[in-house]
């Protein structure tokens, strides 16, 4: 009898772990068959779901639970599909709890739901991303660009709406049932989709590399435009532009100390209102010269040598793809992701288009690389105070994301690191790691001294890594993974927004990296 009962129980535990690794495989294989690769071995496609350690863990912990289940002699919960691979990423939310963790802990914190956000919400991120203080740079780029510009600010809205959405897009398989499934929670984990099985990290490098570049950027725009503004708002005062942002960075170095941002987030709707206002008195300047309109000075024409970086400055302010697919994973009707990117948009084109047109109608050929910098003395005064306000209380969410992304792929990347974790066992930072910080803080304030030019800065970081942010990478991802269910038109879009994007990313950097370099030749100052 006991040999008998012994027999059964083994039979139960082999049969259900044939059942869980017939599944698995066949899940993995049809994924890679419709990316178009041959079926993945059992090596490539664990390395391929290693790119998500906590995903990893709780499949395993689901798997472990059916095993107990069957031998503890119950049924396992649900119809057999509710615990299989991905179903915890399904759009409804639904999915099994999580397992215990393997040091015998609950993981009630990871399994507990986060708060969502509405489209509203949503949408209010992505205007903040795509509207902050860097369209004080468009006017500029119609000065070089005249109607063409204008074109351009509304076909990038298109563009990066759309490719917003593809990316997205590229977060999703359909299962054995033809429902869509959220397999992946990033823009590194869609990058290294696209690089598995042969190179399954080097995708999500590029994208981190390329996310680093363009977060340091925006800090060192921050400090450029507050000398900027500084020195524009008090020019009789004995202090230069490379003093004011001095001046500036000294004010940031707390942010070396950031833990979190809660401290920071208070402050970011009083910035962006602020900044609202600011847009407002400058618009209701500019009506009020009207009659002045120099109408006449928009032309059909381009300048060949600038207009390139005016493409960057434009590109560069609609960036906001690094952050969607955490965007999306956050909404409580992920559904409703579309009808938000499109009204955002449409939104941020209208007011954008207007802004530049009116500032430029208003100063013509007289118009600066920061628009404010044109208002009579008294009202330039008080705008760039706020201005300079918004932009050191802004500086600290792109230096602390940068850092994040630092520490996370060289210092605590479990045993793939490529240095000691920048914290303590007690969870406090080391001196080493608040060296590191303070030097990115130094490193932000050189560059702005050294390359004190607004325009420049801006049009090269658009055309480096915003385009391929915005228009390369997710055209590209998109056609990698989704070849086999696009239609015609589609794959069209995607290829002309490639090669477009591609001509206009070459372009703008060449041009600006021939301003910068003709600004250090002749000491041109801002």
């Amino acid at each position: 009898m006991a040999t008998l009962i012994r027999g059964k129980i083994s039979n139960k535990l082999s049969n259900a772990a044939t059942a869980v690794s017939n599944k698995s495989q066949a899940k993995v294989s049809g994924m890679f068959a419709r990316m178009g690769f041959q079926a993945a071995t059992d090596e490539e496609a664990l390395g391929f779901v290693a790119c998500d350690d906590l995903d990893y863990d709780h499949r395993q912990g689901m798997q472990m639970d059916i095993l107990s289940s069957d031998e503890m002699g119950g049924e396992p919960s649900g119809d057999g599909d509710g615990t299989e691979g991905d179903s915890h990423y399904q759009r409804d939310g639904t999915g099994p709890p999580l397992s215990a963790s393997k040091d015998g802990g609950s993981n009630n914190d990871l399994g507990e739901a986060r708060p969502k956000i509405t489209a509203w919400e949503a949408g209010w991120n992505v205007t903040n991303a795509i509207q902050g203080m860097f369209v004080l740079g468009l006017p500029y780029a119609i000065l070089h660009g005249g109607y063409l510009g204008l074109f351009l600010i509304i076909f990038a809205a298109v563009v990066c709406c759309y490719t917003g959405k593809i990316l997205i897009a590229c977060l999703y398989e359909e299962d054995e049932d033809g429902q869509l499934v959220r397999v992946r929670d990033s823009y590194v984990d869609i990058a290294n989709a696209c690089c598995a099985p042969r190179f399954p990290s080097l995708g999500g490098h590029v994208v981190n590399v390329a996310q680093i570049i363009e977060l340091v950027m925006t800090c060192i725009l921050y400090v450029v435009v507050s000398g900027n503004l500084m020195v524009n708002s008090f020019p009789n005062m004995p202090i230069s532009q490379k003093s004011w942002a001095i001046l500036a960075t000294a004010a940031l170095l707390p942010c070396a100390f950031l833990k979190n941002l809660k401290a920071v987030s208070k402050f970011s709707l009083l910035c962006t209102m602020a900044h609202f206002v600011i847009n407002v008195l400058v618009i209701a300047y500019c009506l009020s010269r009207a009659r002045d309109w120099a109408w006449d000075k928009v032309k059909f024409y381009i300048d060949v040598k600038k207009f390139p970086i005016s493409i960057g400055i434009i590109v560069f302010s609609y960036t906001s793809q690094i952050f969607l697919p955490s965007l999306e994973g956050n909404m409580q009707k992920p559904s409703e992701f579309h009808c938000m990117m499109k009204w955002t948009h449409i939104a941020a084109c209208i007011l954008k288009g207007l802004f530049a047109l009116v500032a430029y109608l208003t100063w013509a050929d007289e118009t600066k690389e920061v628009i404010t910098d044109n208002l009579p003395p008294t009202i330039r005064a008080v705008v760039n105070i706020f201005l300079v306000a918004k932009a050191l209380l802004s500086y600290p969410l792109p230096f602390f994301a940068a850092v994040e992304v630092l520490e996370k792929s060289f210092f605590n990347d479990g045993g793939r690191a490529y240095f000691p974790d920048c914290y303590g066992g007690d969870g406090r930072l080391k001196s080493w790691g608040l060296a590191l910080r303070c030097s990115l803080v130094v490193f932000t304030l050189l560059m702005a001294i050294y390359v004190p030019h607004f325009a420049l800065l801006m049009g090269l970081t658009g055309s480096l890594t915003g385009a391929g942010l915005c228009f390369l990478l997710p055209s590209i991802f998109h056609l990698k993974l989704l070849w086999r269910k696009l239609q015609w038109h589609q794959v069209f879009f995607d290829v002309s927004i490639f090669v477009i994007g591609g001509i206009c990313s070459v372009s703008g950097f060449i041009h600006s990296m021939e301003g910068l370099v003709e600004a250090f030749r002749y000491n041109i100052e801002e």
